[in-house]
């Protein structure tokens, strides 16, 4: 079943239908702060070099500290938000996350930027963790909720490329400071208008959850399964004496964690909430997805970049398609689709889509035309992206008891950033692996190769996200009515 007005019958859903709304683009707005802050900064990631003195190693510290902080804390912010009111715990993070941007604008020293972009993340975890739980409350009602749920996927799926553009504007136009500062008014008028608009809610308190050894256990599992990501496993290969170790270490954390959870009088993640098959496979599939879909946007921009020449603002124009196609899908028709079809059916054909403009994108040679062998694959993307993740996102929330929301809404914003992490680093070392190996001639086409091998990776990927889709989440037992033009439809949802 996609929602139903009983599992969330206890929601604060009693805001005005406007003020509802208003208050959806404010959780939306502070969700785009943080989307655009990833591929906002990797456009200026060179400005900054250049600046700084940051060595070619040591530049990946600006991406690596945030990314440790965010998605170590997804979870433990999600379920923070159960506990002490979600509200209360999306604002501090806006101020915690405008209040370290500033200071990232501030740096003069790599120090200090790598400080400030560890606190960052830990801010962008308490804002983010908590949205999709808050949206599923204030929109019970099964197609309200679908259409809430298609803006926050367009805003959390699109929103990158969108920094892709907005970097490039601000690191040539003015410095690579401003793409932090600008960030200053957006957290202020967001905090201002979320305590305005958005209803507070108490929470369970924190005494129906205080694990501290369960926080401690899974917020380490987590920072140190992603600086393994992103550090030794990138640098130094998967099989690396280093990388193993700390893979290790990770599990054992895990190992720890699910132990102390299955015995706590109060865990911090109650493993009762893994017992809905829904809930486990969306996370599975979103795992999967954004470990190709992240992965390809990287790639993609290298070759963009690198091997047709495009400067920072080409390539933000160039990934502009698959914004538009996203946002006119995921705003406009996504809860039609899902109200007529149910949740799964959008799924599973998204997810193709994805898998054949993947495929597609491993046919781009060296000399491509951007209107024959790009535009296509962003196109696709964009089309799968937008009719998917709206879908998506509704599956993770639709079996999560109330006092849960905000727990379930860490764990799909955690199976993403691991799984972007995951899969970066994975196809990043796979395109260099073949590069290097590479017999042709040309540099250009030693790099095309490299990415074609990724690009082709990416896409047996997601279509593993398919296959679990269509073995793991059931098809709903119960019909959905739907208005139709002749208002007699009655279709059963997928």
């Amino acid at each position: 079943m996609y929602a139903t007005t009983d599992t969330l019958a206890t929601s604060p859903a009693t805001q005005g239908g406007r003020s509802r709304w208003l208050a959806l683009y404010t959780l939306c707005a502070g969700m785009l702060m943080i989307v655009l802050d990833v591929t906002v900064v990797n456009v200026a990631l060179p400005a900054i070099q250049d600046d700084l003195g940051f060595s070619s190693s040591s530049l990946a510290w600006v991406v690596n500290a945030y990314l440790i902080a965010f998605g170590g804390l997804l979870l433990l912010a999600g379920r923070l938000g159960d506990l002490l009111g979600r509200r209360n715990v999306f604002t501090a993070g806006l101020i915690v996350f405008t209040a370290a941007s500033v200071l990232c604008g501030l740096a003069r020293t790599q120090e200090l930027l790598v400080i400030a972009r560890f606190v960052q993340g830990v801010g962008g975890a308490l804002t983010s963790a908590v949205i999709l739980g808050m949206i599923v409350t204030l929109f019970p009602e099964p197609r309200e909720q679908a259409k809430a749920i298609g803006v926050y996927a367009f805003v959390a799926s699109a929103g990158g490329s969108i920094g892709l553009l907005a970097g490039g504007v601000l690191t040539q136009a003015i410095s690579w400071h401003w793409i932090f500062f600008v960030n200053l008014p957006l957290g202020v008028l967001t905090a201002a208008l979320a305590v305005k608009l958005i209803e507070k809610d108490k929470g369970l308190g924190i005494g129906k959850g205080t694990d501290v050894p369960g926080a401690v256990l899974i917020t380490a599992a987590l920072m140190v399964g992603v600086f393994t990501i992103v550090k030794p496993a990138a640098e130094l290969g998967w099989t690396a004496p280093r990388t193993l170790t700390l893979a290790a270490v990770t599990l054992v954390l895990l190992a720890g964690f699910v132990a102390r959870e299955a015995t706590a009088a109060n865990p911090l993640v109650p493993l009762r909430i893994f017992r809905s098959r829904t809930l486990t496979g969306a996370n599975l599939i979103q795992a999967l997805s954004s470990s190709g879909m992240f992965g390809i946007f990287f790639l993609g921009s290298l070759y963009l970049q690198r091997v047709l020449g495009y400067d920072a603002l080409q390539i933000g124009l160039a990934f502009l398609p698959t914004t538009v196609v996203m946002g006119l899908l995921s705003v406009k028709y996504s809860e039609k689709l899902v109200m007529r079809f149910g949740p799964r059916r959008p799924l599973i054909v998204g997810l193709s889509l994805i898998v054949v403009g993947l495929a597609l994108f491993t046919q781009a040679p060296v000399g491509g035309n951007y209107f024959v062998h790009v535009l296509p694959v962003l196109a696709l993307l964009g089309l799968g992206g937008g009719i998917c993740f709206p879908a998506l996102m509704g599956l993770s929330m639709s079996d999560v008891k109330p006092e849960d929301a905000g727990l379930a809404s860490g764990l799909i914003g955690t199976m993403g950033e691991v799984g972007a992490a995951l899969g970066l680093a994975i196809l990043a070392t796979l395109s260099a692996t073949r590069t290097a190996g590479a017999t042709t001639k040309s540099p250009l086409e030693a790099l095309t190769t490299g990415y074609h091998f990724s690009f082709g990776v990416a896409a047996a990927i997601v279509a593993a996200a398919v296959v679990v889709a269509i073995t793991v989440m059931r098809p709903a037992k119960q019909p959905v009515a739907v208005e139709s033009d002749e208002d007699e439809l009655l279709l059963e949802a997928a």
